[in-house]
């Protein structure tokens, strides 16, 4: 569906692209300009009747005039003390064009009509421009299977530290963002310690299974994981239209075999399904479908639906942000036409296969003072068969927070 949107779109697209030749005679672009700086030669810009083509050494930048004045940073225009807009984006004339463009001292200055000056420095021009977010990596990662997880023999951080070091926390926080899971060991076997310890980098987000949460075999939930049932891979709450971001358990009791937690980076799953079968990768990232959460009893009473594609990527780079994949949760599948279900099934097969690789399989055996914290939007986790009683508390954490406090220690994200 996509593909053939795009494939409608490109050639629209193309042709609305602003180009460098003079769209007709009677309006011939302005001279290309050579600049100076610091006595070597430096950057060059041409203007068209419809934008500002910028080349700094890399990728030439086509900068709209009005996104030009827009993105103003001058104290009229942008608060700087609270990070906000101040001028009115309604209040630009649609036509707006300087009239004088220079680059002096690594900045591109342009003053306008009643003589506003605007000043950028080239360097974050290049960094926010289309051009520029297009060729760069939203969020650092690596891929892992079994054995580039357990060979990169990543630290897990410790209570006592992370508690009190904003480095250790930092450092968690890496690990965590390159991989998808990270640990904490020495916490107290209670729920009131594993709540702290999540507070530490995000807030608690609070769902139908309550704040904070204990289980156990009890099936006091209609739901597979209050049994002693083994259960496949899966990311969480597929069902919401945002699934939770991020997954905590603290095993706080064990007295029994087996259990042992099972994770899979999902995203090294389907960047193998891209590399293979760049189509069925591009179905998985462009049909929706539905997951469901149905639970009617004397006591609770929940009814979700959430909506999406079982890939997300990010807009431009085509970076992978999301998978949603739950097999016990995916509703009726009546969002894909006839003539693409025989071919999602295809799509779906190929990245289970991937998915379910052995080689991709990290099991874990938590025990009570390991906590672990799993990025729901990447990682699947499951677990296999248990005897005993097992009793697990935990939490889901709001994504956009731990995202802030990443950045906030100075992490790219």
């Amino acid at each position: 569906m996509l593909g053939a949107f795009t494939r409608t779109l490109r050639p629209a697209l193309s042709r609305a692209q602003p180009q460098l030749l003079p769209a007709s005679r009677s309006q011939p672009p302005r001279r290309l300009q050579t600049l100076t700086r610091n006595g070597a030669t430096g950057a060059t810009f041409q203007a068209l009747e419809d934008c500002l083509v910028l080349d700094d050494g890399g990728s030439p930048m086509r900068l709209n005039y009005l996104w030009l004045r827009d993105h103003c940073r001058s104290p009229s225009s942008y608060n700087s003390q609270t990070n906000q807009r101040n001028l009115d984006t309604g209040s630009i004339d649609l036509h707006v064009r300087p009239d004088h463009t220079t680059v002096q001292d690594g900045h591109l200055v342009l003053t306008w009509s009643g003589g506003h000056v605007t000043k950028y420095s080239l360097s974050w021009l290049a960094e926010n421009s289309y051009e520029g977010k297009k060729q760069s990596t939203v969020q650092q990662r690596i891929l892992w299977n079994s054995d580039v997880y357990t060979n990169a023999n990543i630290p897990s951080a410790k209570w006592d530290t992370f508690m009190s070091s904003d480095d250790e926390v930092k450092k968690f926080l890496q690990n965590y963002l390159l991989y998808g899971i990270a640990f904490v060991d020495d916490v107290p076997a209670t729920v009131e310690a594993t709540e702290a310890v999540t507070q530490r980098v995000s807030l608690i987000r609070e769902t139908m299974y309550g704040r904070m949460w204990c289980f156990t075999s009890d099936l006091s939930r209609e739901d597979t994981a209050y049994t002693q049932l083994g259960l496949d891979r899966h990311t969480d709450t597929s069902y919401l239209q945002e699934p939770c971001g991020i997954q905590v358990f603290h095993l706080l009791k064990h007295e029994g075999t087996g259990g042992r937690t099972l994770l899979v980076d999902g995203f090294y799953a389907a960047e193998k399904v891209r590399q293979q079968s760049p189509e069925n990768f591009e179905l998985l990232t462009s049909v929706p479908i539905e997951h469901e959460y149905i639970e009617i009893s004397d006591v609770h009473r929940n009814h979700m639906k959430g909506i999406g594609p079982v890939l997300n990527v990010y807009p431009g780079n085509n970076e992978m942000h999301m998978i949603r994949y739950n097999n016990y949760d995916r509703s009726v599948i009546n969002t894909i036409p006839h003539d693409l279900v025989q071919r999602w099934y295809v799509a779906h097969r190929e990245l289970t296969t991937e998915l379910k690789r052995p080689e991709n399989e990290l099991w874990v055996k938590l025990t009570p003072g390991k906590v672990i914290f799993i990025d729901n939007w990447r990682v699947l986790h499951g677990r296999e068969a248990f005897t005993g009683l097992r009793q697990l508390c935990g939490c889901y954490l709001t994504r956009d927070d731990v995202l802030s406090s990443a950045r906030c220690l100075g992490l790219r994200v």
